[in-house]
């Protein structure tokens, strides 16, 4: 009789998060069938007044998506044909292509090998005539070294815009993220720290023109009902996800809590398998920042088959991102991709070696231990399977 494989975890339990907010959340979702308003809502306001308190910034305009939060944030700063912005190439594909979207080139820079953020020393070089904004990417959820980068912006009169799909909830020294720039943009994608039941995304500012901006992008362009200033999107924020969100961040500081601590229980037990080499890097955060752990994230040899023993094991794994931007197809033979070619090391090598791990809120202390098992079993089958390294095979007595 076969040995039976154990149950696979969860990547991401949004059930197990449904299961403990349920009254909240089917509270707030009746309320909204009750009035009836669908699209912008009183939710909405609620949610963009309570966003920008928590995040210390003036104004909150909440978006249909993270991706669009960013085309809002480009399209407000006036980014078109022929610009540049400046920005990492490794980072979800949105990153991107908004800016390819409005006819500009994404101009971009190197990482730092332990943040995977954009590298602040190689950004003053890479700025042109051309360059209209700095686009850092907080990844993983740990921001950029955003004091040296509004620095440069500053000397050059630049704008930034911090892409913070993932850190929203983290800290750089004593701020939050999404208030460190000229405009911060997240995402509520149901897998991201502060995620809704479909897509969502805001954008933050203390510039109240921009503010007026980003409200009449969202919607046409709309200045007044039927009177139309700007040529805009269809990007507003469904009320039923403002309500959804309302209640998940009602327990949203709980549950960075949790995240932080499944970090830290992994990084306890992963730390002595970095020592031996096994293991090329886990999650590392510079001083003075925090993280929401929207990954948790670690480099890799063999890492397709790390893969596979993980998922004999039961024990899911996603790999963001496989492909640096400047290597994407669309990519590769404009304009961005050949400036960009042989100059991303750094990039390069993380595209070939991160490897993230289950990681939420409501994991427990067997389940991190079985993640942490299954890794360790897989990066050493792994090593000794690979291609040129001998395999010890015992031999039977006779």
């Amino acid at each position: 009789m076969s040995e039976q494989k154990p149950a696979p975890l969860p990547f991401i339990d949004l059930q197990a998060q449904y299961r403990e907010l349920k009254h909240s959340i089917d509270t707030r979702i009746h309320a909204v069938l009750d009035h009836g308003q669908y699209i912008l809502g009183p939710e909405v306001k609620q949610l963009e007044e309570r966003l920008a308190a928590r995040v210390g910034v003036k104004h909150c305009i909440s978006c249909s998506s993270g991706t669009d939060a960013l085309l809002m944030a480009l399209m407000a700063l006036g980014v078109g044909p022929g610009d540049e912005v400046i920005t990492s190439p490794f980072t979800f594909f949105a990153t991107g292509e908004m800016i390819a979207l409005l006819g500009a080139v994404p101009v971009m820079v190197d990482i730092e090998p332990d943040t995977y953020n954009i590298d602040p020393k190689l950004i003053e070089a890479a700025i042109t005539a051309r360059t209209r904004a700095i686009m850092p990417v907080a990844l993983y959820g740990q921001p950029a070294e955003m004091d040296a980068i509004n620095e440069i912006a500053a000397r050059h009169k630049l704008p930034v815009i911090e892409d913070a799909a993932q850190s929203f909830g983290a800290m750089y020294k004593g701020r939050h993220s999404c208030a460190l720039s000229t405009i911060g943009c997240t995402s509520f994608f149901p897998s991201k720290p502060l995620g809704g039941y479909g897509d969502g995304g805001a954008c933050f500012t203390d510039d109240d023109a921009l503010a007026v901006k980003m409200h009449q992008l969202r919607n046409h362009g709309q200045e007044a009902r039927y009177r139309h200033s700007e040529i805009g999107i269809n990007g507003r924020l469904d009320t039923l996800q403002a309500a959804i969100l309302l209640a998940k961040l009602d327990v949203f500081d709980r549950e960075l809590i949790a995240r932080g601590e499944v970090a830290n229980a992994y990084n306890g037990t992963l730390l002595a398998l970095q020592k031996t080499g096994k293991l090329l890097r886990i999650p590392e955060l510079r001083a003075g920042r925090t993280s929401p752990y929207a990954q948790y994230t670690v480099e890799v040899e063999h890492r397709d088959a790390v893969i596979a023993a993980m998922s004999e094991a039961g024990v899911p794994t996603a790999v963001h991102y496989p492909v640096p931007m400047h290597q994407q197809p669309v990519f590769v033979r404009s304009e961005a991709g050949e400036r960009a070619a042989g100059t991303l090391p750094n990039a390069e090598h993380a595209a070939a070696h991160v490897l993230s791990l289950p990681l939420h809120p409501y994991l427990g202390r067997r389940s991190m231990q079985r993640v942490t098992r299954a890794l360790e079993e897989a990066v050493v089958k792994a090593a000794a399977e690979a291609p040129g390294v001998p395999v010890l095979v015992e031999t039977g007595k006779a």
